[in-house]
């Protein structure tokens, strides 16, 4: 965890462009003001900054004073809560708490380990922060001394007790301190255990309890809403993702709709979590691979981006998600296909709703598409082999149609022997709509599956998927 840590530190540091020295106090009192003194250290130039999500932030610059500190200090800039830390440009670092108290600290310190001979002064939170932190060194060092002395056996019988008998002293320390931001970061680590049964005594269902796992989930997390996501990623970051990656893998879009909610209506009071929490999952199923799931974007950006409780967006910004959502909402699966008119390599118009067939491919491509090249002739052999047996059309459209890939498009054609009638290749140089906005092509290939009454059963799908989408679909009806 260290290195990891260091090795980002590092990264973080080196890339930044310039240095701001904290100027002169002028008349405006400070914001804050938080002194940091190595004895004996060699470091002219110390660093500042936070933990946020899955990542870390630096929010101010010092370079040693005449009298041996680092002092950080701004008449303009708060510090938020949260867990933050000093760092060296070689990544050396110590953590520190920014938590409900005035930021007016002082640190001293000496090299080699600034955490163990850490010294506060102006900070209880803080003061709780290193007498804890003397506590697992403690324990650790007993443990690493151990190691040497006993057998294997022996050992872990040892090791087992000493870390039982850390966690009964965590354990008393959140129960006597439940305001310090400590007792919340390490609240927020514990999972949640559903009841076996309910109040009245009878016993809950798998179901029951699996709901009430999902309901509370958040409960130890969100201690401390205001500052959590200022913490380490195992802390904060990897238990959000972890929901809705791993409880809700595999769920329905509305099941999702309904726990996302949940959670975003518990955050909305704190406007740095909900503004993450929110641009996350939107970013999450925007880029979705799950067709199901545009469902879950669309209704996030309708009631939120678009809602009184997005403050941090531009007018313009959220016009611009607002239009993309409800595009999307016209091709949720489960709607009907836009109409579409174009004519084939002969001049000769078709329209996609009159197509026949039980089933219908509608796909947009180009010759000039890598992906298209690999995908568009797997396609077509999926396509030869289930023709017949699901009664499945075609609809593929030429999304580049200028003279130059039109040329490329009839070669590509030729080359492959793709001759097959029930496969219509449609120019998309003229059409009854503008298809790449109605549509919403920005890359592709993009394979929707309809049905006989153009109702869109599946999207994105691809080579690898397309197959086992015809069979599930197509097939499961006429076995």
């Amino acid at each position: 965890m260290q290195k990891e840590m260091r090795k980002k530190l590092v990264l973080g540091l080196a890339l930044m462009a310039a240095v701001v020295w904290p100027g002169a106090a002028g008349a405006k009192k400070p914001q804050y003001r938080i002194s940091f003194t190595i004895k004996g250290g060699r470091d002219t130039v110390m660093y500042m900054g936070h933990y946020f999500a899955r990542g870390n932030e630096v929010v101010d610059t010092a370079r040693v004073d005449s009298k041996g500190r680092f002092l950080f200090e701004s008449e303009d800039e708060a510090l938020e809560p949260g867990l933050y830390f000093f760092a060296n440009p070689a990544g050396t670092y110590v953590e520190f708490v920014v938590y409900h108290e005035k930021p007016f600290f002082t640190f001293e310190t000496q090299n080699p380990d600034w955490t163990s001979n850490m010294k506060v002064k102006g900070s209880q939170q803080n003061q709780f922060f290193f007498d804890f932190h003397r506590v697992d060194r403690a324990v650790t060092d007993d443990l690493d001394t151990n190691s040497l002395l006993m057998d294997s056996v022996s050992f872990e019988k040892y090791r087992r007790a000493r870390l039982l008998s850390l966690d009964s002293v965590k354990q008393t320390l959140i129960d006597k301190n439940p305001e310090m931001f400590l007792s919340k970061m390490m609240v927020a680590t514990k999972d949640i255990y559903p009841p076996i049964v309910d109040e009245k005594g009878d016993s809950l269902t798998l179901d029951q309890r699996r709901e009430y796992y999902l309901v509370h989930y958040f409960d130890n997390l969100l201690q401390a809403p205001d500052a959590i996501i200022r913490t380490p990623k195992r802390v904060f970051y990897d238990r959000v993702m972890a929901y809705f990656d791993q409880c809700l893998k595999y769920a329905l879009p509305e099941t999702l709709i309904h726990y996302t909610d949940l959670y975003l209506d518990r955050v909305m009071s704190s406007p740095k979590l909900f503004q993450w929490s929110l641009i996350t999952l939107t970013q999450k199923y925007l880029q979705s691979n799950v067709m199901v799931y545009d469902e879950v974007y669309v209704h996030l950006v309708q009631k939120y981006w678009a809602s009184d409780a997005n403050t941090w967006s531009t007018p313009s910004s959220i016009e611009t998600e607002l239009a993309r959502a409800n595009k999307w909402e016209r091709l949720l699966v489960g709607r009907e296909a836009p109409e579409l008119i174009m004519y084939d390599t002969l001049r000769v118009p078709h329209s996609l709703h009159s197509m026949p067939n039980r089933w219908k491919l509608l796909i947009f491509w180009s010759p000039g598409c890598g992906h298209c090249q690999h995908i568009i002739p797997e396609a077509y052999k999926i396509y030869l082999k289930y023709r017949d047996q699901y009664d499945l059309g075609v609809y593929a459209i030429l999304s580049e149609p200028d003279d130059k890939t039109r040329k490329e498009w009839k070669e590509f054609i030729a080359k492959h022997e793709m001759n097959s009638p029930t496969w219509l290749h449609i120019d998309g140089g003229e059409a009854n709509v503008d298809w790449h906005e109605v549509y919403d092509i920005t890359s592709t290939p993009q394979i929707y599956l309809l049905d006989e009454n153009n109702i869109i059963q599946a999207k994105k799908l691809s080579d690898a998927n397309l197959e086992n989408v015809l069979k599930a679909l197509c097939g499961g009806e006429m076995e």
